[in-house]
């Protein structure tokens, strides 16, 4: 999975921005957020495997990987929008909504499971489009359009649902969620996780589309001038973040074997700090063309990391929210301190 894509498209789409390099002309690793990511999670991985001696159980590894494969979604949920250097603050609202209508696809009308989860996908894609068409009709930045439509869109879900949860849903749902691979340790959910980061890989790195993306999120009227139809290209971040949320909300679901009201918290707000810090730590930048996959996996990771050890450490989940908002503060200015850093010594 490769470390990090910026603004590179086609010689139509603009320049390119630049990153630190080495003499193969990839980046060098050991300046990147990537490298940090992993020297922290290895850091933390053995002190919390001696602190807390259940910490590296089969059971703790399993449940680890079920969580962390469903906030890597959530970031990458974020990631796809945060490229064009915009928001999703609604990312919570869609996905639950997303899952909710799975659910009554599901148990009141009767349809195949199968049915239900395109049904469900394709409600969180409709409404990330119904989001990114506002912000490119009304001109409004993102994080207005979405603050509004996350408490339009689960206001709605609560009254289109009256509140009311869908528990009979099939078997598969369930034993989906509770399958174990590799001794009991592994989780499909992982896999479902990985699987969908590859994509967007091959998005970013191998397509004509994925490309645009990063050049319109760095310099739109370059972009514009340059033939790229930015506003349907921000058109279809907002829905491609809508799709990734529902399929982290039906994630939710294999994991809890329902569709719940509650499963992102009060208006989907349980879900915006982990959709900010995966991109955050992993280096994605808020300004826009340029995107870290591995980084927003890693960084995914080690939230869930740092949070299922300080619980096993018993400390109370209110220091362990504000630890996570201090880590993203953090995040955001040592990554300022880096940049500023390399371009004083040219190296990006």
């Amino acid at each position: 999975m490769h470390a990090e894509d910026s603004a590179a498209p086609p010689s139509h789409a603009g320049s390119p921005q630049a990153t630190p390099r080495g003499a193969s002309g990839r980046p060098r690793f050991w300046l990147t957020n990537e490298f940090g990511l992993v020297v922290l999670i290895a850091v933390f991985v053995t002190a919390f495997g001696l602190l807390t001696p259940g910490f590296l159980s089969p059971f703790n590894l399993f449940t680890l990987g079920r969580t962390a494969a469903i906030n890597v979604m959530i970031g990458l949920s974020m990631m796809v929008v945060i490229v064009t250097g915009g928001l999703n603050l609604a990312v919570g609202a869609i996905g639950v909504s997303a899952a909710m209508a799975c659910g009554w696809l599901i148990q009141d009308a009767g349809l195949p499971w199968p049915l239900g989860i395109i049904g469900g996908l394709a409600l969180g894609a409709a409404l990330g489009f119904v989001n990114g068409w506002t912000v490119v009709r009304s001109g409004l930045h993102s994080f207005i359009i979405t603050l509004a439509s996350m408490s339009i869109f689960f206001g709605l879900m609560i009254f289109l649902t009256r509140g009311e949860s869908y528990r009979e849903l099939p078997a598969v749902f369930s034993g989906f969620g509770r399958l174990r691979f590799l001794g009991n340790t592994l989780s499909p959910l992982v896999l479902v996780a990985v699987a969908v980061a590859l994509l967007l890989v091959v998005l970013y790195r191998f397509t004509v589309t994925g490309r645009e993306m990063l050049a319109a999120g760095a310099k739109p009227e370059a972009a514009a001038l340059s033939g790229i139809r930015v506003d349907r290209v921000f058109i279809a971040c907002h829905a491609l973040s809508g799709l990734l949320a529902g399929i982290a909300a039906l994630m939710l679901v294999a994991r809890n074997g329902a569709a719940l009201p509650s499963m992102a918290g009060q208006l989907g707000q349980d879900w915006l700090l982990p959709a900010f810090l995966g991109p955050v730590l992993g280096g994605t930048l808020l300004s826009g063309g340029r995107v870290s996959v591995a980084g927003t996996v890693l960084g995914a990771f080690l939230v869930t990391l740092l949070t299922s050890g300080l619980l096993l450490l018993q400390v109370g989940e209110f220091w362990v929210q504000a630890f996570l908002g201090l880590l993203l503060l953090l995040a955001v200015l040592m990554d300022m301190v880096r940049r500023s850093f390399l371009a004083r010594r040219r190296m990006v």
